[in-house]
């Protein structure tokens, strides 16, 4: 028997080996399918054949499954699959489960490649550690529940995502692709905030209802100013709540700003230009002054750091947005905030006094997760930096703040590599303006580190990450080889 014949034979094999393997997973899933169609209705069963498809997809390419979680998170970041197994996963818990999931799978199974490391990896991991101590040392405050047992799961998922994308975009070209994505699902989202926005109120409650068959909450799910309707009506989109869909688009908005003159846009100019503003008119109807606040301080970075040529486009949209019919009430409400006279800044005074008496009382680790030990004060606040000092104590703070000084002094120390770069530096730049303009809107608003907003966490952690690759990137060019890992 000569060479070809052995080959051939080998061939043979494994072509039979791969069809026998297609052929058991057809049949399990066919029984498995029959099963949930006679059990747990239609709507259970063409789940898990979503959910199979999507194993099946980021099996032959990851990097989709990193697509699938921006989806998730910009358009139905509240969607959780129809199936009640104890615990009811959301549609982001799946994506980021399967994406985690294989890669850590590859890894494992991979004999010759390392996981790429960076600065970041060990305040990450420090925080990962406090976040779990905090965790258990809080539960002498309150029951150990399926739901908060869940969410903490989702927080430290979340958080070591950061590893996860640092490894896997250590080539440039995933970065460009991942951004892109970024800004196509920022942009789709803010449209359908503006549409939901501009149709009739109960309209807009009833399109908003129908996704009660994947989770969503019922009822009147419209939200106004102070929760008054005889006020403004906010844009909430798919997102639930105003000031978390805020929180979302400032970030994506602060990505997108560079590309309005980046010499090398990853998108036509009026497109750049549009997705733009569809964000930053989002972000006004949902009377977010939180968002606008960061958005601007975003803006502010990028300005100082490079594009002086950007201030005609801020002036200009600027004053489109004055011209808006909203306008007068938006700017008298941050005149209103600033001079502490609404109801809602009153109360995140009444907060920030009450969370600052509870880290007082309790500075080292926090109060944990589960509740607070006192009748007196309660966990919650506005605030991303005061929710983790009631947690976490002073240690989740300092933790936290080395996570943050090490990811932009990093960046300083390789901003020259990059500064020359007309394509990689406005995306450098945008990501690391988004990070700032999220830690501004922190002090405002605790989406960003509230474990009840999976979604809003998970978004700010990405973009954290996706600012560490992108400096790694600047002088060590591509790690690993063009094509799927």
């Amino acid at each position: 028997m000569n060479r070809d014949q052995i080959a051939a034979i080998g061939t043979d094999r494994i072509e039979l080996r791969r069809a026998f393997g297609v052929g058991l997973m057809v049949g399990v899933g066919a029984v498995v399918t029959g099963l949930l169609l006679a059990f747990g209705g239609p709507i259970a069963a063409a789940a898990v054949i979503a959910a199979l498809v999507a194993v099946f997809v980021v099996l032959r390419d990851i990097e989709v499954g990193f697509w699938g979680v921006i989806a998730v998170v910009c358009l139905l970041p509240f969607a959780t699959i129809p199936v009640d197994v104890g615990l009811t996963p959301t549609f982001l818990d799946l994506a980021l489960g399967v994406t985690v999931g294989i890669w850590l799978f590859r890894m494992a199974t991979s004999s010759h490649r390392r996981m790429v490391s960076s600065p970041i990896t060990l305040p990450i991991a420090i925080f990962l550690i406090v976040i779990v101590y905090s965790f258990i040392f809080g539960l002498a405050n309150g029951p150990l529940t399926a739901n908060l047992l869940r969410h903490i799961a989702e927080l430290l998922v979340s958080v070591g995502f950061v590893l996860v994308i640092v490894d896997f975009f250590s080539i440039w070209d995933r970065i460009e692709r991942i951004v892109k994505v970024l800004l196509v699902a920022g942009s789709a989202a803010a449209f359908i905030a503006v549409i939901i926005w501009i149709l009739p109120d109960f309209t807009a409650n009833d399109i908003l209802n129908s996704l009660q068959r994947i989770g969503y909450p019922g009822g009147f799910v419209i939200r106004y100013i102070e929760e008054n309707p005889e006020l403004s009506e906010r844009a909430i989109g798919t997102s639930v709540d105003p000031n978390a869909l805020g929180g979302m688009l400032l970030l994506i908005g602060a990505l997108a700003t560079p590309q309005l003159v980046s010499k090398r846009p990853l998108f036509p100019r009026w497109m750049a230009a549009l997705i733009v503003g569809l964000i930053v008119i989002a972000i006004v109807l949902t009377f977010s002054r939180g968002a606008m606040v960061g958005l601007l301080s975003a803006w502010g970075f990028i300005v100082v750091a490079r594009y002086r040529r950007l201030i005609p486009y801020i002036l200009v949209i600027g004053a489109l947005l004055l011209l808006l019919p909203m306008a007068q009430g938006y700017l008298l409400r941050f005149v209103e905030g600033i001079a502490g006279q609404d109801l809602a800044t009153q109360m995140r005074f009444g907060e920030y006094r009450d969370a600052v008496a509870l880290i007082a009382r309790y500075p080292l680790f926090g109060v944990g997760f589960a509740g607070s030990p006192d009748i007196d004060l309660y966990l919650g606040v506005a605030s991303v930096y005061l929710t983790i000092g009631q947690q976490m104590g002073v240690l989740g703070m300092l933790s936290f703040l080395a996570v943050i000084v090490t990811v932009f002094g990093y960046a300083f120390l390789k901003r020259a590599t990059l500064r020359e770069d007309e394509t990689r530096y406005p995306i450098w730049l945008g990501l690391h303006a988004a990070v700032i303009g999220g830690l501004v809107t922190g002090i405002f608003d605790h989406y960003l580190f509230n474990i009840d907003f999976h979604h809003a966490v998970t978004v700010f952690w990405m973009f954290l990450g996706l600012a560490i690759a992108a400096t790694r990137n600047s002088d060590l060019g591509d790690l690993v080889p063009r094509g799927r890992l």
